[in-house]
């Protein structure tokens, strides 16, 4: 039992760091994509307002959502193998 609790709390702190980041990874990503719109399109106004509201935008976004599978997929993996492992 023990080691199932240490695979646990080692997955989670793994998981956890690689969560972060890919977050800011995308994050900085699409910072530059808003950017690089602003540039490319010669817009006129505060350029730092309207990157703040397209990651403002992003943060409530399907794609950020999808993040969230960093700890979703693995976790149902290693409960599916140890199910079938165990009762099959």
């Amino acid at each position: 039992m023990f080691a199932l609790a240490r695979l646990a709390v080692v997955g989670f702190v793994v998981l956890t760091i690689v969560y972060v980041c890919l977050s800011w990874y995308s994050r900085s990503v699409r910072r530059d994509k808003l950017e690089a719109e602003w540039d490319s399109e010669g817009m006129s106004g505060d350029r730092d307002a309207f990157i703040e509201q397209g990651l403002a935008d992003y943060d409530g976004s399907l794609r950020r959502k999808l993040i969230w599978g960093v700890y979703i997929i693995p976790v149902t993996a290693v409960i599916a193998l140890i199910y079938f492992m165990n009762f099959h």
